[in-house]
């Protein structure tokens, strides 16, 4: 049997696992301390998950444990399994292990995902946009908000600052304003004059050079 210290510490963390994420979480001791037995289960929190109990067992990792080299054993997390019923569980297997490194127990844990592989099926054709991927558009409270974000953005077309755009780069930014009506919005030209370092004059310049 396992050190009974290290058994109701053991009981007490998969009780305390099994709380904290619910009735889709089954948590389950195996005492392999003694030679090879048909009940390796000594300890199961919501094993209505895998409909096994206390007596029950082995499974195969602890076959894995019991006939494979302990020194190449390592714990294993966040792995897919099946229930006989056909169920998807999230599982973690961890070998306990005495002082000389000999494997004495496996605690692992199983966690039925099943529905929620259900609602992630659904959720993800929602979810999925088809235009390329990069920022998200924010949503603009008001029109000054709305004409900031479109300057952002025409920065972002030319791809370099302001203090390094050459006049073409800034026609081009500005073509990009005036091509999604930025310029319809009240005193838009003063402030699109003041983000590029130019004149009024040299913006409407700038557009009527756009449009040649």
């Amino acid at each position: 049997m396992l050190d009974n210290t290290l058994l109701t510490f053991l009981k007490h963390l998969a009780k305390g696992i099994a709380l904290q994420f619910g009735p889709n979480c089954e948590v389950v001791i195996h005492d392999l301390s003694d030679s090879y037995k048909e009940n390796s289960i000594i300890a199961i929190e919501n094993g209505h998950v895998t409909s096994r109990k206390i007596g029950d067992g082995p499974s195969m990792a602890v076959l894995d444990a019991l006939h494979g080299d302990p020194e190449k054993l390592e714990d294993h997390t966040s792995y897919l399994t099946k229930t006989k019923d056909g169920r998807i569980l999230k599982s973690t297997t961890i070998y306990i292990r005495n002082e000389e490194r000999k494997i004495i127990g496996i605690f692992a844990i199983n966690y039925d995902i099943t529905d929620l592989t259900m609602v992630k099926n659904a959720i993800t054709p929602i979810i999925t946009v088809t235009s390329p991927k990069g920022e998200a558009n924010r949503i603009p409270q008001n029109v000054s908000d709305l004409l900031m974000e479109l300057i952002e953005e025409s920065t972002r077309q030319v791809g370099k600052p302001v203090p390094l755009m050459t006049r073409e780069d800034k026609i081009k930014a500005i073509k990009f304003l005036n091509d999604r009506g930025a310029l319809l919005i009240t005193k838009a030209g003063d402030k699109i004059s003041k983000h590029f370092g130019i004149s009024k004059y040299t913006l409407y310049s700038y557009i009527d050079s756009s449009s040649d």
